[in-house]
């Protein structure tokens, strides 16, 4: 048993119930697999309340993974390209993840290639800041490749 105002030590559980009962207190399990199980005398809805708190700070301190996607087709132009590519690099700078996929149209699907090429060279284009997470792969008529931010020193 432990607590505020309490002896530590081993003590029965009627011993322990009328301690708590005593203090005006209540008597809670806190680890159970251990031996002997370690119970607490405290408030116990305080408890819960701190419990709570301390969920939502480790909550609140995860970080968000947003993934944006640009498109290209197998044909894109240099200017659009170029124009992608800045936002690609907004996008890292920010902290988030780029899925860039490669859209083919009818007959384009033939161009495989060029799709490949492209997102090659999108990646080239990104090594300073960001690092592919796997090989561009065909998913369909979409050539798909995700790109995460280097880590930060």
């Amino acid at each position: 048993m432990v607590g505020d105002n309490v002896d530590q030590g081993i003590y029965s559980i009627d011993r322990a119930l009328s301690r708590a009962d005593d203090l005006g207190l209540d008597l809670v399990e806190i680890s159970p697999n251990a031996d002997p199980p370690v119970c607490k005398i405290v408030d116990y809805q305080k408890f819960l309340y701190q419990l709570k708190k301390k969920e939502k700070e480790v909550k609140a301190n995860t970080v968000k993974v947003v993934v944006k996607e640009i498109r290209f087709g197998p044909q894109t132009d240099e200017h659009d390209y170029n124009f992608k590519l800045k936002h690609a690099r907004s996008f890292i700078e920010d902290g988030n993840k780029v899925k860039a996929s490669v859209f083919f149209r009818g007959r384009s699907i033939m161009f495989k290639e060029q799709g490949e090429e492209l997102l090659k060279r999108f990646v080239d284009d990104l090594e300073d800041i960001a690092k592919p997470d796997n090989t561009p792969k065909l998913e369909g008529k979409r050539m798909i490749l995700n790109i995460s931010p280097k880590p930060k020193k």
